[in-house]
């Protein structure tokens, strides 16, 4: 266990600081914190209200983080819907994703110091408000050359579409991964990670009026197909050879979307399956199974990164995800920045079908 926290440790020495300051001498400046809380599940627009909250100076091994800027992702809809497996204890604060500024440490705190800029590491902490209180544990200390976006959302999306292209099957340059809901903010960091790794891509996205422009804006993050559903299903790029048949797939769709996927799979092959935006099941052919003998999987960031909480693989993970945000080969998802104090407008926008494979919609914190 001891290698393992000192190799944790060397991953991140581009990050070690100077001694710190205690809580004893560094007083919280005058501030009205507020928070976004539900007493229960339903409708968003509804539970969710904005309040004032309390602001305490923190314990020996603690820290106080005031939040910069946090997303409003669809499973944090989901969860305040009551229809997420994670449930947090009600009353609850939404937000399972953001990046802070730490303002005051306890006097048991190494490694942390004020200013620095840190990012959740457990789930349902409660990113949707101006301020938190945490164990020192559950924050990731993150280089400031990091962008204010690309912090704010990195835990989700980013190590999401990681871990099903590293973990599910052995890639290498020159491999091809089929992917639906690829303008999705994870379908958009597969393609990036994709790009970085050699590893072609065919993503699909439903047809719409501006699918001109989203094409070309997917080809530009480094896709090297992109079609509508319709069009998959009559293309002959498999068949004459142009892209080697898809080792991966991955779906968040379902229904008849994720059939056309698999339908091109290579013999043997995975689908990973990480959502059901249509709400159709995954029907599953007999003979993908006899004769193609597909393999089919599923995968939840949550469940992940509980089991590997401390685990290397994780904190690798991390290192790598950064420095490819700051040599610019992984960017953000496209974004709208919405004042904290106008919250609703992001919660309209991501009920509705734009906010779950469209922009991300994130709380700026004055």
């Amino acid at each position: 266990m001891a290698r393992v926290y000192a190799k944790i440790s060397s991953l991140f020495s581009v990050f070690r600081t100077i001694p710190l300051k205690t809580h004893h001498q560094i007083r919280l400046s005058s501030t009205t914190p507020k928070k976004l809380f539900y007493t229960e599940y339903g409708d968003p627009l509804k539970v969710v209200n904005l309040t004032e909250a309390e602001l305490r100076d923190p314990q020996p091994d603690e820290v106080v983080v005031k939040l910069l800027a946090a997303p409003v992702n669809p499973a944090d809809i989901n969860t305040i819907q009551g229809k997420y497996p994670s449930k947090p204890k009600l009353p609850a604060v939404p937000g399972n994703e953001g990046v802070g500024q730490v303002v005051c440490v306890g006097s048991n705190v190494t490694g942390l110091f004020e200013g620095d800029h840190v990012v959740p590491l457990s789930q349902n902490l409660g990113t949707w408000q101006t301020h938190l209180v945490l164990p020192k544990e559950s924050v990731l200390k993150v280089t400031k050359k990091l962008g204010l976006v690309e912090a704010a959302t990195l835990t989700v999306n980013p190590c999401t579409a990681f871990r099903m292209l590293r973990d599910f099957k052995e890639l290498k340059p020159g491999d091809t991964v089929i992917q639906n809901g690829a303008n999705s903010a994870c379908g958009q960091n597969v393609i990036q990670i994709c790009r970085s790794w050699g590893i072609r891509t065919v993503n699909i996205i439903r047809d719409r009026p501006n699918i001109a422009k989203l094409k070309t804006y997917l080809h530009e993050l480094g896709a090297t197909h992109v079609f509508t559903e319709e069009e998959l299903r009559s293309t002959e790029i498999f068949k004459e050879g142009t892209v080697a048949k898809p080792k991966l797939a991955l779906n968040c769709v379902g229904g008849k979307n994720a059939l056309e996927c698999l339908r091109h799979l290579e013999n043997g092959s995975p689908m990973v399956t990480y959502g059901g935006m249509s709400r159709d099941p995954l029907t599953i052919p007999t003979s993908a199974l006899i004769f193609k003998d597909l393999q089919f999987r599923g995968f939840w960031m949550t469940r992940w990164s509980k089991e590997n909480a401390t685990s290397v693989d994780r904190f690798e993970m991390f290192s790598e995800l950064i420095s490819m945000m700051t040599s610019n080969e992984l960017k953000g998802p496209a974004y709208e920045m919405v004042d904290f104090q106008n919250y609703r407008e992001a919660l309209i926008n991501t009920l509705t079908i734009k906010g779950m494979i469209g922009k991300k919609y994130i709380l700026k914190f004055d």
